[in-house]
């Protein structure tokens, strides 16, 4: 993928040679002068970019702290003090109903949720499991370069993990290039796979006692985000147009990962309480969910209760 990547665009500066050629004399000396000027700007935007990454990187540090006490706060490890007077006041008739309750329940469920790209990924069987979700962090990597996304989880009836984890490697070069994204395997409890679907082929009219036919199928869910594609070693194993979709496929995924980690981690709060608005909409949000004639969709999935065939 990343060599078809090149070939394109040294095949690009290859038709943009030929232009220069074909220009006037005249002209063309002075477009020889606007390269020069332009190679000039891109080592200023070079120094630029590399003061940028330490500037970030000092900054990172600072937020630190705020993300630590978030996650107290949000997980009742730690409750807040010194609340403003007018909230106190509010709140005092509640007070003993809500002793009970812990931190702010499904507070990056519905983070994410108010996140028009990250709300298409969420299903609606996928909101149980991710209100185990305790907090999303992230780091920048350095070898291979590219950044790390963290979401750390509750014990919960879904999968054994506590910590799933999305790699993004990229090729730094005039502009960062996304190399593959790795993700954690995730260890689905049995009957749990919110990735997958139980379907029931249905049967014949007038058959007596006959045991349905069921299948697992992949489904929708925003867990698939850690199952992220293969990228070919070759890129003689995929044709034109199979890396063509593929590169479209991890666009898509970086997309999330990058939203995630430059939208929701450093205002998950201003999401959570809805004062953040995203008008972005998802790019080929088709939602189809046609299984054919010859099945139909188990109301028990394998990301819910047991099929009925265990009964």
């Amino acid at each position: 993928m990343v060599n078809t990547l090149k070939d394109k665009l040294q095949n690009l500066a290859g038709q943009q040679s030929s232009i220069v050629d074909s220009l006037d004399p005249v002209v063309k000396n002075r477009v020889v002068v606007l390269q020069e000027i332009q190679a000039q700007y891109n080592e200023v935007e070079k120094k630029f970019l590399e003061e940028k990454a330490a500037l970030e990187a000092r900054y990172q540090k600072l937020y630190e702290p705020f993300y630590s006490k978030r996650f107290e706060i949000v997980n009742g490890i730690k409750d807040v003090e010194g609340l403003p007077e007018e909230t106190g006041k509010a709140d005092a008739s509640v007070e003993h109903k809500e002793e009970a309750v812990k931190g702010v329940p499904d507070f990056w469920l519905n983070a994410m949720k108010a996140n028009d790209i990250l709300a298409f990924q969420i299903t609606q069987r996928d909101e149980e499991a991710l209100k185990y979700l305790k907090d999303i962090r992230w780091s920048k990597m350095e070898e291979p370069k590219g950044f790390k996304l963290e979401f750390l989880f509750d014990t919960n009836p879904f999968f054994k993990n506590t910590l799933l984890t999305k790699e993004y490697h990229m090729i730094e070069e005039e502009e960062p290039v996304l190399e593959r994204a790795v993700g954690t395997e995730i260890e689905w409890n049995a009957g749990k796979n919110l990735t997958q679907k139980l379907m029931r082929k249905k049967v014949k009219k007038g058959a007596k006692n006959v045991k349905p036919i069921t299948k697992t199928e992949p489904c929708e869910s925003f867990f698939n985000f850690f199952a992220p594609p293969r990228v070919p070693d070759d890129d003689e194993e995929i044709d034109h147009d199979k890396a063509e979709e593929l590169q479209d496929i991890m666009e898509q995924d970086y997309a999330i990962g990058s939203t995630i980690r430059d939208k929701i981690i450093p205002r998950a709060v201003s999401w959570y309480t809805g004062e953040l608005e995203d008008t972005e909409i998802y790019e080929d949000a088709d939602e189809s969910g046609d299984l054919g004639d010859e099945e139909e969709d188990d109301d028990d999935d394998e990301g819910g209760s047991d099929s009925d065939d265990a009964k």
